[in-house]
């Protein structure tokens, strides 16, 4: 019999179990941070209970904006398998795209109302456009490639919209003008609420079970999953690769312009809304790759805690001593997301693989 060497600790999985473990401690400092904050609930309780249903609600507001995005990542992964990394860059064109339509409209004489849903109707059919155009030159050719392979395309892509967007759009803050949702806040009691976060959680709330029953009810959205799960066994049984991927492009950059729309009426347009769009990823993560519900759910999730760490992390002061300098608010939702590659790799609703030998 033939006994293997044991590596060293160094040269093995141990050392990126001991790394995760070591992140996994910190994140629970981080939380226990939280409870730190309770104290001044006894101080003044009403003040507290009244920001935390703020912090809260709000919180699922701008996660609902994820979840949009969200969607576009778990689209191209559920029908095809591969991490999508140029998705920031998705939102951004459809963003940009709709503004663009929107001026259009309003410099002649439209409506803002009107004027918008044109906008809106345009950017899907565009993205439609665009997603199969993408397919058809890029990802095509790439059909029986090593996963790893696509995902770096992706990435060469995301670089490609990137110099395409600065070329035709620059990169100065742009603003949907006339505002198409009001600026004023809707109070919910003593809480305020940014109307165009109620639009997009009905949004979020409406593609839910319109996705779920395309995947679930359809022969197109079989054939997606049923790709994603091995492709070579899909194309025996006569399934369309081609098709597949298309259509998946095609509802990926939909879905993804919904989100940079919601987006750029929130802050605006710029290069780097694409660099935000990572905030998307811990989402993803959290509810599982190939998840329609999971993604809302981890998207509105991961809001909540960034808003959370944002309002109690960001101002925690101990002894008089400041405790983080500042950005815990960007940084919580990658925390978040370490945990739950630690324990849960898959996501809360991610297809669980086993294979046997």
């Amino acid at each position: 019999m033939l006994l293997e060497a044991q590596k060293p600790w160094y040269r093995s999985g141990r050392l990126i179990s001991i790394v995760l473990k070591v992140l996994a401690v910190i994140v629970l400092v981080i939380l226990a941070c939280f409870v730190l904050a309770l104290p001044k609930s006894f101080q003044a309780p009403g003040t507290f209970f009244v920001r935390f249903l703020q912090y809260l609600i709000t919180g699922v507001m701008v996660g609902s904006v994820y979840a949009l995005a969200a969607l576009g990542w778990t689209l191209i992964y559920k029908c095809s398998g591969v991490l999508n990394l140029a998705m920031g860059e998705l939102t951004l064109i459809g963003g940009y795209v709709c503004l663009t339509l929107y001026r259009k409209a309003v410099e002649m004489n439209v409506p803002v109302v009107p004027a918008f849903v044109m906008a809106v109707a345009g950017t899907l059919i565009i993205g439609t456009i665009l997603g199969l155009l993408t397919e058809r030159l890029v990802l095509r050719p790439m059909i029986g490639e090593p996963v790893l392979a696509v995902i770096m395309v992706t990435v060469g892509l995301s670089f490609l919209f990137r110099g395409i967007i600065g070329m035709l759009w620059g990169t100065v803050t742009q603003v949907f003008q006339p505002y198409v949702f009001s600026p004023d806040p809707i109070h919910l009691g003593s809480i305020p609420i940014r109307p165009i976060y109620a639009w997009s959680l009905l949004a979020a709330l409406i593609l839910l079970p319109v996705f779920v029953g395309f995947f679930q009810l359809t022969r197109w959205g079989l054939s997606m999953q049923a790709t994603a799960d091995d492709e070579m066994a899909a194309l025996s049984l006569g399934i369309s690769a081609k098709f597949v991927y298309a259509i998946a492009w095609a509802i990926a950059f939909m879905t993804a312009g919904i989100g940079g729309i919601f987006l750029g009426n929130d802050t605006g347009l710029n290069i780097t809304v694409a660099g935000q769009s990572l905030l998307v990823l811990p989402a993803v993560v959290l509810g599982g790759l190939n998840s329609i519900p999971g993604a809302i759910v981890g998207g509105i999730t991961i809001g909540v805690l960034q808003n959370l760490a944002g309002g109690y992390l960001d101002q925690l002061m101990i002894a008089g001593v400041r405790i983080f300098p500042g950005g815990i608010k960007q940084l919580f939702p990658f925390v978040v997301m370490i945990v739950v590659l630690l324990f849960r790799p898959y996501g809360l609703w991610g297809w669980v693989r086993i294979e046997r030998v």
